[in-house]
């Protein structure tokens, strides 16, 4: 069973088509990683898939609902968690989550709202102002108001943009939970380790969708290979294998430089060389990663707003 199921989805604003004819599948209980760069259409087609924005072209289905004759019924299933925090910072937490309540006209009001600031650690804090609260206890009203009315869908758009480590890691422990308890997660995300934690991906270039998998089939199918190199001044080196032919990113991590490109044996080639003039030099195989990919991605694609 498909939570979400939709064929060639298409959005333009005027003459700009920012979704390009886009289709995706999201299992029941699954949890999707969204990752493209910015201006992409992540949000477009997270908003057409929760109902808030008619697609052009293309159809399916969100939760069983006909994306385009049943929006309302989708909004009324789905939690959506936006790339701002929305709510009103002179209320306190609970006052927040009593206007939600009263939105999904939930009854009796005090009973739901004690158990979301229940489960999601809010108790304590509940009559603290939204404005007073750090990045992390934001986010975590914000995800508290999205699934106070039980949603089967949940859509959540950067949801940890702007928040320490820490939350990070207790905010997607909390998504993991609510997954195993059967929520569908799709999350838009630019950090590769959270897109690591998800169990498939989905990468769009300016409203195309151009991979989907896990993580280890995107990387395996984006067929490149990756040498790194350590040794003295490769600030020096980094400069002077930049634009060798074979040599497509050339990125320093730590006191090393990740070497990559599509064409293993021009690569090799375009290296072959190093350790014999560089003295101190070394150049060993690497294991390409998910950030390497998405850059080999990004290189590859048009901006369609440019």
């Amino acid at each position: 069973m498909y939570a979400i199921d939709v064929k060639n989805l298409v959005k333009r604003f005027g003459d700009r088509t920012v979704v390009d004819h886009v289709t995706m599948s999201v299992a029941e209980g699954e949890i999707v990683g969204f990752l493209g760069p910015n201006g992409s259409g992540k949000t477009t087609t997270i908003r057409m898939m929760c109902g808030l924005l008619t697609p052009d072209e293309g159809d399916g289905t969100v939760l069983g609902h006909d994306l385009r004759t049943e929006s309302l019924k989708i909004k009324h299933e789905v939690g959506y968690m936006t790339q701002r925090f929305s709510f009103y910072e002179d209320l306190t937490i609970a006052e927040n989550l009593e206007f939600v309540a009263r939105l999904y006209r939930l009854k009796p009001l005090e009973d739901h709202i004690g158990a979301t600031l229940e489960e999601l650690g809010l108790t304590t804090r509940r009559n603290q102002l939204a404005g007073t609260l750090s990045g992390g206890w934001k986010q975590r009203l914000a995800l508290a108001a999205c699934i106070m009315h039980k949603p089967r869908l949940l859509l959540l758009d950067e949801p940890t943009a702007g928040v320490d480590p820490k939350a990070r890691r207790e905010f997607w422990d909390e998504i993991h939970r609510l997954a195993h308890g059967g929520l569908t997660v799709l999350v838009s995300t630019h950090y590769m380790d959270e897109a690591e934690r998800c169990h498939r991906i989905s990468y769009i270039s300016y409203g195309k969708l151009i991979a989907t998998g896990t993580v280890a089939e995107v990387v395996a199918n984006a067929g490149l290979t990756t040498f790194i190199v350590a040794g003295p001044r490769l600030d020096r080196l980094s400069a002077e294998l930049t634009g060798r032919p074979g040599v497509d990113q050339v990125a320093p991590f730590g006191a090393t430089l990740h070497v990559v490109g599509s064409d293993r044996a021009a690569l090799e080639r375009a290296l072959a060389d190093v350790e014999k003039t560089h003295d101190g030099v070394t150049v060993m195989p690497g294991e390409t990663s998910l950030e390497d990919v998405f850059i080999q991605f990004m290189a590859g694609s048009k901006d369609n707003m440019s």
